[in-house]
């Protein structure tokens, strides 16, 4: 982005903007090792949960099967409350995996592409204040 950088008239203006700048991608470089972080852990562990809830609804339909075949009684009874269980395992796979899996690993990683054109930005910036201000000590 094109900066009015010509508008700086001082040494002191540009050392304002520059430290400014240095708070700014201090902040930035920390949002980014963080969200590096984070897209490491959510890369595990939506495989794992991608994994456990596959298992869950395999089960789910299995214990399904089982019901329908058999007759009334106490079997019958275990299997549906089985079934309710692994239902209720399920919505808190899936419920885990908005917040810690697969959808939550790409909306990290949009975080973090987004941290990274920011901290160019601020690179680009930094090299416009630190040229005006090259120019008007000379």
């Amino acid at each position: 982005m094109n900066y009015s950088v010509n508008n700086l008239t001082t040494v002191a203006d540009c050392d304002v903007l520059l430290s400014w700048a240095a708070r700014e991608k201090s902040d930035l470089d920390y949002k980014k090792i963080t969200d590096e972080r984070m897209t490491t852990r959510y890369v595990q562990s939506s495989a794992e949960i991608d994994a456990e809830l596959q298992g869950v609804i395999a089960e789910i339909a299995a214990t399904e099967t089982i019901i329908l075949t058999l007759p009334e009684g106490p079997s019958r009874d275990e299997a549906m409350n089985r079934k309710i269980r692994l239902e209720y395992k399920k919505f808190v796979l899936e419920t885990r995996r908005e917040s810690y899996g697969t959808i939550a690993l790409i909306e990290k990683e949009v975080d973090l592409a987004r941290v990274n054109q920011e901290l160019t930005e601020v690179d680009a910036f930094i090299v416009a204040i630190t040229n005006k201000k090259a120019s008007l000590q000379a």
